[in-house]
């Protein structure tokens, strides 16, 4: 079974890209991983199993 967590992450005006690899190796090590990134809305969306 998998479980999903959907982020609207927070990256200001600045250094957005390196803010943005900060969340997703953040993620990556709690063992989520991209499952799709929304442009229009921009929504990261996660999964992972949940039985992990």
């Amino acid at each position: 079974m998998k479980e999903y967590k959907v982020i609207s992450p927070k990256l200001g005006l600045s250094k957005r890209t390196e803010k943005l690899e900060d969340i997703l190796n953040q993620y990556a090590r709690e063992g989520w991983v991209v499952n799709h990134i929304a442009q229009s809305a921009y929504m990261v969306v996660f999964e992972r199993d949940k039985n992990r």
